[in-house]
Parts: structure tokens; C-alpha cells; sequence
């Protein structure tokens, strides 16, 4: 089938054209109205009433009246005309300021980390917008799913999204608790963990992650086992605290364990650092002010490790 490379005429070319003349019952004064010359809105008219197929106006030189085509039209065109101006203005606003609601796709583990500190200054500072969180481990899709961002750990951004900084990189840490430490003892060195109880994460593609590590420069890969498998990052805190195993995670994620002592290190020395967690979304064409105003908010309130803000 032989493709058209042009846009066809679009079914609602001259339809204003037509209700401000129906409105004014006059050529003249529809033209001033829009701001066109009588003899453009005259061809206008004539060609949508070339594309209806009938008159829809009958003109005289004192006067202007509908025939009844012309008055059908009117009575389904001119509420659908108005209803499209309104859709207009609402989808401009949106672009206007930051309102609507905002959808945003993240991990479990980020949740508390990231957003729970900035949730209610947000929601204070843009009453106007809906914020709507999908906390999940899967990477979804943002743009086929109707999210205006996700966030993820770096690693896992697709090369064509726009990424945002939030955090500044982090190790990977394994961590056991002092009961489970003093039952089994710590590795010295990641080839000892397969002695070990490891608690282990199902990635979203069904595979169970390998518990990756750096000796000097050289990159590790050790596959483990464990009672328990799960498949986001609080469900390992939560079995490590309760001394059911070894658990390799984000180390923010454990920080307040770690600083309370419930957990302790293990192979600190052997623990790789990722790039950290950004928020992405699809390019810089298509961020409405909703989302322009989440990123410059999180980005005020997310600091480095020096306490400087991060770009």
C-alpha cells in the first residue's frame, strides 16, 4: 500500500471559523473577532462546507443566517468546540506551572532513604500537584507505563534516559548481625561466604543476583546460598537483623543499623561502589514544571557526604 506522505486536512479546519460567524451572524465581525482578514474567513468557511458536502449558511448582502445543515452543525460542533478549547487551557496549564499529578516509579529501598524526607516539604510547597509513588523492584517502562520519572541505582538506567544525581556513589556492604557473627563467624575473604547463611535477591528479570566484590582491581562475582531469597533490599535488612543470615545491600540502607551496632561489617575491604541513585525521565523536551519543580526540590535537599549540594 502506497503511504501518504502529507497530513491530511484535519476534520476541525474552519469549524472556529464557523462559530464565531454563527455567533456574530456576520463575515465582517467574525474576522475582527479572530483577528483575520472577512476574505479568510470566508475561505474558510467555504471549505469546510466543501469538506461537509452542504451550505451551511445562507448569505444575502444585508444579512447572514443559518441554513439547516449549517444549524446541525452548530448544535453537536459548538459544545464539542468549546469542550476542546477547555481541554486546551487545561493541558496548557499543566505546562503553565507545576500541577497535576506526578508519577513516580522507585524501588522499595529508596522509599525511606529519599522520599520520605522530602514527601511532606513537597506537598507543602506544591499543593497543586498529586504525587503518586509505585514503589517497586521491577524496572518498568516509565513512558509505556504513564510515569513522568523513575528512580533506580545508576546502573540500571537505559543509556537514552536524562538522569538526575540524588545521592553521591555508595558501597555495596555484606553485613550480619552480632548474634549471627558469633554463631558462624565473619569471612576474611569473599571465596569463605560459601560456608555462609546469605540472604539473596531475585532481580526482576527472574535471575538471583551474584554477590559482586573488588579485590584491588580486580572485580569479583561469588555465587551464594541461603535459607531465604527476596526480592528487594529492606526484606534482606529486615532477616539480617533478625540474625537469619548474611546480606549484601546498599549501604544506606543499613547505615542506621550500622550505626546502632544490630549489624556490623563483613569483607569491608572487598565491598564495590556503584554510581549511586538518580532520578531519569525521558529527555529534557518533555519535563512539565510538576516534575521540573520534584527535581529541583530533591536536589536541594539531597547532600553530599561533604554536605554540599549535588548538581
Amino acid at each position: 500500500m502506497k503511504q501518504n506522505f502529507t497530513v491530511r486536512q484535519g476534520a476541525l479546519d474552519g469549524v472556529e471559523a464557523f462559530l464565531s460567524v454563527a455567533r456574530h451572524k456576520s463575515f465582517r465581525r467574525a474576522a475582527a473577532d479572530l483577528g483575520v482578514t472577512p476574505s479568510a474567513i470566508s475561505q474558510a468557511v467555504r471549505v469546510l462546507e466543501a469538506r461537509i458536502g452542504a451550505p451551511l449558511f445562507t448569505r444575502t448582502t444585508r444579512s447572514v443566517g443559518l441554513t439547516e445543515a449549517g444549524g446541525r452543525f452548530l448544535a453537536r460542533a459548538g459544545p464539542a468546540f468549546e469542550e476542546l478549547v477547555a481541554a486546551g487551557e487545561t493541558a496548557r496549564d499543566l505546562g503553565r506551572r507545576p500541577s497535576g499529578l506526578l508519577r513516580l516509579a522507585v524501588p522499595r529501598a529508596v522509599v525511606p532513604l529519599i522520599l520520605q524526607p522530602m514527601i511532606a516539604s513537597f506537598c507543602a510547597a506544591y499543593p497543586d500537584v498529586e504525587l503518586e509513588i509505585a514503589a517497586s523492584e521491577e524496572l518498568v517502562d516509565i513512558a509505556e507505563q504513564g510515569f513522568d520519572a523513575g528512580i533506580r541505582l545508576g546502573q540500571f538506567i537505559a543509556a537514552d534516559m536524562t538522569a538526575v544525581r540524588l545521592t553521591p556513589p555508595f558501597r555495596f556492604v555484606v553485613v550480619g548481625s552480632p548474634d549471627y557473627l558469633a554463631r558462624a563467624g565473619a569471612p576474611k575473604r569473599p571465596e569463605g561466604l560459601r560456608g555462609h547463611a546469605c540472604l539473596r535477591q531475585r532481580r526482576s528479570n527472574g535471575a538471583i543476583a551474584l554477590w559482586r566484590f573488588i579485590d584491588g582491581n580486580r572485580p569479583l562475582e561469588v555465587s551464594v546460598a541461603g535459607p531465604l531469597i527476596a526480592n528487594d533490599f529492606p526484606t534482606l535488612l529486615a532477616a539480617a537483623l533478625e540474625g537469619v543470615g548474611l546480606a549484601q545491600i546498599p549501604e544506606p540502607v543499613a547505615k542506621a543499623a550500622l550505626g546502632e551496632h544490630r549489624l556490623r561489617h563483613v569483607l569491608a575491604a572487598f565491598a564495590p561502589t556503584t554510581p549511586g541513585i538518580f532520578l531519569f525521565h525521558s529527555g529534557r523536551r518533555e519535563v512539565l514544571p510538576k516534575l521540573r519543580a520534584f527535581i529541583e526540590h530533591a536536589k536541594s535537599l539531597s547532600t553530599t557526604a561533604k554536605g554540599t549540594r549535588i548538581a
